[in-house]
């Protein structure tokens, strides 16, 4: 099989074009060998276009219909593989980045992809000015100094200027995610109405480089993506379509009678149950989403550390892991995920009852005291909840649980308002200082900060994690970057409100005759490219 991930840039023939719509509304079984059907939850999806699109499910349809000029290596973190651009390098100064491109590349259009596409895609980003955008806008970069900051100075050569000394490890990771891929500029920029550099269009058409391009979206309904025909791509899969069942009984009954091929959203009880299924198969990766007990320190219950220390070591993770969440998720107590460059994988709480009451001694609470928890109504949350309010129970802390929705808990966290909250916290791209920055760079602890991260809600700060933060951030030798991060967790898990408790694994159930479909912690690198259907 020839394939994008493989460099090659062989032309396939192209496919006849079919509507596939229609099958949309068919019972699937025994579905073609050329088509792959996927039973997914679809209704997050506002936008496919690459540069404006932030949503875990877009996010990866897009990856599967554009290239970017790096890919984070799958099974190396600390490595980013050649995608568009072969080569880069940085000057003496580390304020200036060159990229060569690769020769023969094309687009579904036909059109040859250049370094003034890449250039183009990245400035794009810039004066879009949307969700995703900060990504490359931290290096500087603004909807007026862009033109002449990020330029390509020949067919095959892009350069990219910081305003400030930069690694580029951080540089290189930031670009690994969809802020990197390259859009064919002649075909979108003939589709502009109105300045919109043509994002209207692009929402729900495609002009990508990768296997797929887009057929059609219809929201909350379906997806088809068919191979684009200047990919090289030789392999079976002519089109793949993506369904949207809500239900994950539908899913389950629908991939038990082979009417498709791969379920996305069966439960944690489903996924066990399939196990003895010689029919079903399970591939099963770790995301870059992270779920941690947060302690508001301006509460006088919460501002000491060593009833964070306490918090930490009543709590019972494996149990819960083993007895709540089964496979999907996994005990992880760093702030980095495991899949990322430079996570620290090691579990430094177990539980320790003597331990813990120890500390509330210490801190001067021998009897422990009451406290407020909040947590999302949906499952697993409220299950967690409850084994940590009786592992807490265990140690002297009466724990009030508190159940809202998503939006109500996130909106009383981002108001400062919580005691103590067990949240969800997803990676925004590859790169450590992607949760760094949100977990510990509070440079302004006031309520009227213009700047709110993650770790501000808690009002959380310090000046020492603060410094290390900034120095992994800036360092410019790969290696010794990573050491450095490697340090700051190790310090963070200690001297932290933040008790980072569990990992979500993400499972892809499919029938016994798929192979090749490739997980990764981020969505957008989620692939299809190289499945194989017997």
């Amino acid at each position: 099989m020839i394939t994008r991930r493989n460099f090659l840039a062989s032309t396939a023939a192209a496919i006849p074009a079919v509507s596939y719509l229609s099958m949309a509304q068919q019972a699937f079984a025994d579905t073609p060998k050329n088509l792959l059907v996927v039973a997914q939850q679809l209704d997050n999806m506002t936008t496919l276009d690459p540069h404006v699109s932030f949503e875990a499910t877009g996010s990866e349809i897009i990856g599967n219909m554009y290239q970017q000029l790096v890919s984070p290596n799958p099974e190396n973190p600390d490595v980013v593989d050649a995608d568009v651009a072969e080569s880069w390098e940085a000057s003496d100064d580390d304020k200036m980045f060159t990229f060569k491109i690769r020769d023969g590349i094309k687009f579904s259009s036909g059109n040859e992809l250049t370094a003034e596409d890449a250039a183009w895609s990245l400035r794009r980003t810039v004066k879009l000015n949307k969700s995703p955008a900060f990504i490359i806008s931290q290096f500087g970069f603004t909807p007026e100094n862009v033109d002449e900051m990020i330029q390509a100075t020949d067919p095959r050569t892009l350069v990219i200027k910081t305003a400030e000394p930069t690694s580029i490890g951080f540089l290189v990771y930031c670009l690994s995610a969809n802020i990197g891929c390259v859009a064919d500029k002649q075909t979108v920029m003939a589709n502009e109405v109105d300045g919109d550099m043509g994002s209207a269009w692009l929402d729900k058409n495609s002009a990508g480089s990768a296997t797929f391009m887009l057929n059609t979206w219809r929201p909350s309904d379906a997806v088809v993506l068919t191979v684009n025909p200047h990919a090289g791509y030789e392999g079976p899969i002519e089109r793949v379509m993506l369904r949207h069942i809500v239900d994950p009984a539908s899913q389950m009954l629908m991939l038990t009678k082979g009417d498709i091929d791969i379920a996305r959203n069966l439960t944690a009880e489903q996924l066990e149950s399939v196990k003895s299924d010689d029919s079903i198969k399970l591939l099963r990766k770790q995301q870059a989403s992270i779920m941690q007990l947060s302690m508001n320190v301006s509460h006088d219950k919460l501002s000491d550390p060593k009833v964070w220390e306490a918090v930490k070591w009543a709590i019972d993770y494996q149990g819960i892991k083993d007895n709540i969440l089964g496979d999907t998720y996994e005990v992880h107590q760093s702030f980095v995920p495991n899949g990322l460059p430079g996570a620290l994988n090691d579990t430094i709480f177990t539980q320790d009852i003597d331990k813990a009451k120890s500390l509330l001694a210490e801190a001067g609470y021998p009897d422990g005291f009451e406290i407020e928890l909040d947590h999302y109504s949906a499952q697993p949350y409220p299950d967690i909840a409850q084994a940590v309010q009786a592992n807490l129970a265990e140690v002297g802390i009466k724990a009030k649980l508190i159940s809202g929705e998503n939006r109500q808990v996130l909106t009383k966290m981002r108001a400062r308002q919580h005691q103590m909250i067990i949240s969800a916290w997803g990676t925004d791209y590859f790169d450590p200082n992607a949760n760094a920055d949100p977990y510990i760079i509070n440079k302004d602890n006031s309520d009227d900060a213009t700047s709110k991260p993650f770790v501000w809600r808690s009002h959380f700060q310090d000046d020492e994690l603060i410094a290390m933060a900034e120095d992994a951030r800036d360092e410019k030798d790969p290696a010794a970057r990573i050491e450095k991060y490697l340090e700051l967790q190790k310090k963070f898990v200690h001297a932290s409100p933040f008790a980072i408790m569990f990992q979500k694994t993400a499972t892809v159930a499919m029938r016994d005759n798929i192979d090749g479909v490739i997980l990764a912690p981020l969505p957008s690198n989620n692939s299809y490219e190289e499945v194989t259907k017997t």
